[in-house]
């Protein structure tokens, strides 16, 4: 599913590029994809926490295939306004903020308690992943099949994932679960992050990809095949297929490293600076083979960052505290498109490799004053 989510957000923006030529309109369409995470979101974890989670999964995945259908088929018989992309981006983000945060917090329940966190490593390590893997697969399936074709693999992988859940065996939500209002445990979950700042830092931290990395393999991309660097729609697919080869690299070595780093704060303050170095490199390539061998480098540092960062929330929030938790920090997925909508409006005026550059000074300059001012960060081991 969170493949499919990338998938989607790629072949928007490629859609909303191809009609408009507008980089200002390709970032208030990711800009838009806020709203939802942002209204919904903490909802669905209190969601999480009192309801059963399988058939919220139930509920979502019909409607999301439905949704992506009828998108394919206003793109593949020529209908499609630029309307229907902010309708549609509204409709599916609003069925993301309601599964995601649901999908974390089933990990915990599926799994014994002394693999829990090789467990949420790994789906922290898928979850993300697909953040860079996904993006990589839907320029892929542009070139391939077109956009229409690829809303239909879409729709079909909805379909296959929804028989998939309801095949799947999840202990219940406990009954006490609903001794309390709905808005009190909404207040409880808000309470308890305002409240340990250690997990209002790692939520806040987690930001920062999202805002400042994200938007460039996502939202930005088109420009620079187009723009920047001249290619077709076959290299934008070799553009946002290479931030995926390193990701999967990263994922192999953190899999074959298993938990011999203990400092994991010092490790993902690394990992960030790395980040925004890779990111001020990418911006000043000239060619296509450069700009695809920084973005390598850029996916392996995102990738490894952002699983980091996963895996340390999940690890130190209580179990009935997670779906709320969860939440909040998927709250971050719904600020991220606001970064799109930053860095299109910046194209707009000094164009994508300047937007790109300060956005990667911007991270490492955050990742130095982090690693100063905020030293419990820097001391966690797990």
């Amino acid at each position: 599913m969170s493949a499919g989510q990338w998938i989607q957000e790629v072949t928007l923006g490629w859609l909303m590029y191809d009609l408009t030529g507008s980089a200002a309109l390709l970032g208030a369409l990711n800009g838009f994809r806020a709203v939802p995470f942002l209204v919904f979101g903490p909802l669905a974890g209190v969601a999480a926490d009192r309801l059963d989670r399988r058939g919220l999964l139930l509920f979502t995945q019909p409607i999301l295939a439905v949704t992506t259908g009828v998108m394919g088929l206003l793109v593949f018989f020529g209908m499609v306004e630029v309307w229907h992309l902010f309708l549609f981006t509204f409709l599916t983000a609003s069925m993301w903020s309601i599964t995601q945060p649901v999908r974390q917090t089933l990990v915990p329940n599926l799994v014994p308690k002394r693999d829990l966190v090789n467990a949420l490593s790994l789906n922290s390590m898928g979850f993300n992943i697909m953040k860079v893997v996904g993006p990589a697969l839907g320029g892929l399936l542009i070139a391939g099949f077109g956009a229409a074709g690829n809303y239909f693999v879409q729709a079909f992988a909805y379909s296959a994932l929804m028989f998939t859940v309801y095949f799947m065996q999840a202990p219940p939500t406990p009954a006490n679960a609903r001794n309390s209002s709905a808005l009190a445990n909404l207040r409880e979950g808000l309470k308890y992050v305002r409240s340990t700042p250690l997990v209002l830092g790692l939520i806040l931290i987690t930001l920062i990809p999202h805002m400042l990395s994200l938007p460039i393999t996502n939202a930005l991309m088109p420009v620079f095949q187009k723009d920047v660097l001249g290619v077709g729609p076959d290299g934008l697919g070799l553009l946002l297929a290479a931030p995926g080869i390193g990701a999967v690299i990263t994922t192999f070595l953190m899999a074959a490293g298993g938990n011999r780093m203990k400092r994991k704060g010092m490790l993902m303050l690394g990992e960030l600076m790395l980040l925004g170095a890779s990111i001020i490199v990418f911006a000043h390539m000239q060619t296509l083979s450069s700009a695809m061998l920084a973005l390598v480098f850029m996916g392996a540092f995102q990738m490894s960052y952002m699983t980091t960062a996963n895996m340390l929330v999940q690890v130190v929030v209580p179990d009935q505290l997670r779906g709320r938790v969860m939440s909040i920090w998927m709250v971050n997925q719904g600020l991220g498109p606001i970064g799109a909508l930053f860095a299109g409006v910046s194209t707009e005026f000094i164009g994508a490799p300047n937007t790109a550059t300060w956005m990667g000074a911007t991270v490492v300059v955050l990742a130095i004053v982090i690693a100063w001012r905020v030293p419990r960060i820097r001391q966690i081991q797990v």
